[in-house]
């Protein structure tokens, strides 16, 4: 039998322009340790091309939005550790903000 964590647990981090590798590197490991369902940047500074920089292992479900012009810009990661199925995407023009309703198992 399977043993399944009941607990949720959510944080959210400005993480002042995330474009430096070394400051990716960081955040990316201190997330890992955190044991993390869902994590949430703010001010990641990137345009939809640096998307990829967004990736780390264990975190696939990735939703990001920065608007036309590299500012601003939130991002939302999901744990590959929940059976999570997003059904509806709401985003702001300007990058400030991402609503994703969707259901976890």
């Amino acid at each position: 039998m399977a043993v399944v964590n009941a607990y949720l647990t959510i944080i959210a981090l400005n993480v002042n322009k995330y474009i430096s590798p070394i400051k990716r590197h960081r955040v990316a490991e201190w997330i890992k340790k955190q044991d993390l369902t869902i994590c949430c940047l703010q001010e990641t500074y990137f345009t939809y091309k640096d998307t990829h920089r967004l990736k780390m292992k264990g975190w696939k479900k990735i939703f990001h939005e920065n608007g036309n012009q590299k500012r601003a810009g939130v991002a939302k990661l999901i744990a590959d550790k929940v059976d999570f199925k997003s059904k509806t995407i709401k985003r702001g023009k300007e990058g400030h903000y991402i609503m994703i309703y969707g259901s976890i198992q």
